[in-house]
């Protein structure tokens, strides 16, 4: 499929040093920016005086970034190996140099963005109240601040997995299942007579359909609003309509 020119791909020195970890210094991440933004999004030819490895670090960072921005605009179907390559600015040599195929590359972009998304959530309810509601809030609202913030990843994750391979739908399936996981071992915690486990999936099945809708119409501007609904509908399953209806009333009183 043709495409108008999309735009390449950038990546902030951030978004860079999350991805290639601390193997490099500062100067050295900098360095390899620059270059970037210097030469619209690619490395120029000739000498580097950057260590080979963090070249195909980068490389590798630009291609994943590009899967998720084509995937997003194109579909994983429609999606060719070309339609990467024009946004990451890279040879379809170098790509075959990190990715067996168009799959490899997607499987491995999910990857990454799942576990920003697992990140975030865990950054969140590290930082929540002791209970079990407080914990669950606060990995919703990581959840909710991920998509808000990185629209694409997540994107990518909840809903153009669906539509790509076996091997990505079992990628789904895994992270739904760890998120379930988690919150059935959480509950279990606090309350005496929990609920069976597939209270867990449905609470997580439910509150995915929400986000897919959201991201297939591209509505995510104030996802934070969600929090409320969400809650009620995560309390209700496990403490009964009075105590998912006070999820409700702390949210009005606000």
């Amino acid at each position: 499929m043709s495409e108008k020119s999309p735009e390449r791909v950038v990546l902030s020195r951030e978004k860079l040093a999350s991805a290639v970890g601390d193997r490099w210094s500062d100067a050295e991440l900098s360095e390899a920016v620059a270059l970037l933004n210097r030469a619209d999004g690619r490395f120029p030819a000739g000498v580097r005086t950057l260590p080979a490895d963090l070249v195909k670090a980068v490389q590798r960072e630009r291609l994943l970034a590009a899967m998720v921005d084509a995937i997003v605009d194109i579909g994983y179907n429609t999606l060719a190996v070309q339609n990467v390559l024009t946004r990451a600015g890279i040879s379809r040599p170098t790509f075959y140099e990190q990715f067996e195929d168009k799959e490899d590359c997607f499987l491995a972009a999910f990857d990454a963005a799942a576990a920003r998304m697992r990140e975030r959530v865990e950054a969140s309810v590290a930082e929540a109240g002791p209970s079990w509601r407080d914990q669950l809030r606060g990995g919703l609202v990581g959840l909710l601040g991920f998509v808000a913030d990185e629209p694409k990843e997540a994107r990518a994750v909840i809903v153009e997995a669906r539509a790509s391979t076996p091997a990505g739908l079992r990628r789904r399936d895994e992270l739904l299942d760890g998120y379930a996981a988690c919150i059935d071992a959480l509950v279990r915690e606090d309350l005496e007579e929990p609920p069976s486990a597939i209270a867990a999936a449905g609470v997580v099945g439910g509150i995915e359909s929400v986000l897919y809708t959201r991201l297939q119409k591209g509505e995510t501007e104030e996802l934070d609003e969600l929090l409320p609904s969400l809650m009620y509908f995560a309390v209700l399953a496990y403490a009964g309509r009075e105590a998912a209806g006070d999820e409700l009333d702390d949210a009005a009183l606000a």
